[in-house]
């Protein structure tokens, strides 16, 4: 099988080959790219059997990539380090999504999905197993921290404040991480129905908001005690959300 890898990170690049080579002898790389415009050209280039797809990349994601497609004729493997993204994956009718750090033996899995899927091009089986990951992936989120990834529940997240192309990740128990990943990020995969951004530099847990305060401006006062304002054009939108309209 012909395979390409789409990852930005040269060290994931190497691993991820290096893994392949040693426990997947039938597929051969004809390729790697490090960014979404690259791999649109090497995979029109090389017509793989199998993509090997990080998500976030520079010069658009790994779904912006997809999108440029107007019919996918190779396999796609989602490698990351972001679990949420599985259900915008089976969207994309992925065949399978692998978490960094990346486990042999669901790497050897993968691969054998895909041979079938090649020999059967009815994969649908194959993408309900995806599904039957899903609550797995939504209730985690994988933060890229100096030493690996560090995995907290979506629940415990009480705000998220940006800074340029960093945020803050406020949790419970007064905990907190900076990451070098913007607000907009985090706003297309957190669940819509419980993270609300009220302000262009402010994501919110609405089931951790204590007490909405309409002095001087507006503002909800959250559960460990920070005070987050309100943009006067997200004001309506935030009442009907919290019902308090």
């Amino acid at each position: 099988m012909k395979a390409i890898i789409v990852e930005d990170e040269k060290k994931g690049q190497e691993i991820l080959s290096s893994l392949i080579l040693k426990y997947c002898t039938d597929v051969e790389i004809v390729g790697v790219a490090d960014n979404a415009e690259d791999a649109y050209l090497l995979i029109n280039k090389a017509k793989p059997d199998v993509v090997f797809l990080d998500i976030e990349m520079p010069k658009g994601n790994g779904f912006y990539l997809l999108e440029k497609f107007d019919n996918i004729n190779f396999q796609i493997i989602f490698t990351t380090a972001y679990d949420n993204y599985a259900i915008k994956a089976i969207k994309y009718h992925a065949l399978d999504y692998l978490l960094k750090p990346i486990d042999i033996d669901e790497l050897k899995q993968a691969v054998e999905n895909v041979k079938k899927a090649l020999l059967k091009p009815d994969n649908t089986k194959y993408i309900d197993f995806l599904a039957t990951r899903k609550l797995d992936f939504e209730n985690r989120l994988g933060l890229p921290v100096k030493d690996g990834i560090l995995y907290i529940q979506v629940a415990d997240i009480i705000r998220i404040e940006s800074d340029g192309s960093y945020s803050t990740i406020y949790l419970t128990e007064s905990q907190k991480h900076v990451v070098s990943k913007n607000l907009k990020e985090y706003e297309d995969v957190l669940p819509v129905k419980e993270f609300f951004r009220v302000h262009k530099s402010h994501l919110i847990n609405i089931k951790k908001v204590k007490k909405y305060v309409r002095q001087d401006g507006y503002f909800v006062e959250m559960e460990d005690g920070s005070q987050v304002e309100i943009a006067r054009r997200k004001k309506d939108e935030f009442l009907q959300t919290m019902n308090l309209q």
